[in-house]
């Protein structure tokens, strides 16, 4: 396996779906899909831009063309993209010059399409299946974030605040060259009250704290929550975790090539009734696909997004007051990749299919 024969896969999908269209050339302008073609380098400067500084210009024919300003150019062709490629096409960086325009000078006349147009989702829809070295990037992130998110939740106590617990959990991340891009603690009464709760002030005494991470590294991104508990655990926290681990366990085994979103989002809904817990998917989503976004779709009752294999799924099925999440790729099988070793957990059986899924782990047993 090597990176030019990912890249190489990758361009040739481009242009087939070129040809299908009857375009003459596609720009790449979105972080995502730039992450993507070029095997996970980055484009942006400003982080908080959906775009980067530099465009890919892929043409029908093959070639390939990096569009960016003075600054960025050099960098680009001696760092990021050395050895791949790309044809550079310069411009001042006070030319204020439009892309399309740009590929218009060079390729001609022909119809283009741009990842920034109605063609966006289409083009998104290439990313979806994993290339071999995806997955293999994909199991080293994984398994790398989560033995370190282990680490810091064996590490926690109470008196801590979520801040602080934060903190900890993001320089665990950046110690392996990935970014925290969501990141996520709730403590004591906040957990069971907030689904997405940011960080604060507040102090984890009791009960409870949850931490949720999603962290990229080469452009792919996993997602993972692990839950401690200080103190005697309710066996109704238990009995909710489990119903939880078990949605999605009946998540996983459906996430089968040609199943859609909206197909999942009722497998969800069904499980959370026949456990007890009617309504609860109505109360936080079920998560879905992942690769360069967090969730490159979420399952929902009007999805008609389909599985591709192989693809990376993160489910997150909650249950108020617990939640369940890691990131498995879905291919034949399905393979957890963000496992925290010796971490306390669920083996859940569906359909002669077991999973195991982390539990909730209580301070001074594990």
């Amino acid at each position: 396996m090597s990176m030019s024969t990912e890249i190489d896969e990758k361009m040739e999908r481009l242009v087939r779906w070129m040809e299908e269209r009857r375009l003459g050339g596609v720009l790449l302008s979105k972080r995502p899909n730039f992450a993507w073609i070029t095997a996970g380098r980055e484009s942006g400067i400003d982080l908080s831009g959906e775009t980067g500084v530099a465009t890919i210009l892929v043409a029908a024919d093959g070639r390939r063309f990096l569009l960016t300003n003075n600054i960025e150019m050099r960098r680009f062709l001696e760092e990021d993209l050395a050895g791949q490629g790309y044809i550079p096409v310069e411009r001042p960086w006070t030319d204020e010059q439009d892309d399309l325009e740009i590929a218009s000078d060079l390729l001609g006349s022909v119809p283009l399409a741009s990842d920034v147009s109605e063609y966006g989702k289409e083009i998104a829809r290439l990313r979806y299946r994993l290339t071999a070295e995806e997955i293999e990037r994909f199991r080293g992130l994984g398994r790398d974030a989560g033995q370190a998110l282990g680490e810091v939740c064996r590490g926690l106590r109470p008196g801590l605040t979520e801040r602080e617990i934060g903190r900890r959990a993001s320089e665990a991340m950046s110690a392996l060259g990935a970014d925290p891009i969501v990141l996520l603690v709730a403590a004591g009464e906040r957990l069971a009250r907030y689904r997405h709760p940011p960080p604060t002030d507040h102090r984890w005494e009791k009960d409870g704290v949850m931490v949720v991470v999603c962290a990229r590294r080469e452009g792919l991104i996993v997602a993972l929550t692990r839950i401690v508990w200080a103190g005697p655990m309710p066996e109704d926290i238990r009995r909710r975790t489990r119903a939880a681990a078990e949605v999605n366990a009946r998540l996983l085994v459906a996430t089968c090539p040609g199943v859609s979103g909206r197909e999942l989002f009722a497998v969800a809904a069904r499980a959370y009734e026949e456990l007890g817990y009617p309504g609860e998917e109505r109360l936080h989503h079920q998560g879905g696909p992942c690769g360069y976004l967090s969730r490159d779709w979420i399952a929902n009752p009007a999805s008609d997004e389909v599985v591709q294999s192989p693809q990376a799924f993160a489910w997150n099925p909650s249950v108020t007051g617990t939640k369940v999440e890691e990131t498995w790729i879905a291919s034949e099988d399905v393979e957890a990749i963000t496992a925290t070793p010796g971490w306390p957990s669920l083996e859940i059986e569906v359909d002669g299919k077991i999973c195991s899924f982390p539990d909730i782990a209580v301070l001074g047993n594990f």
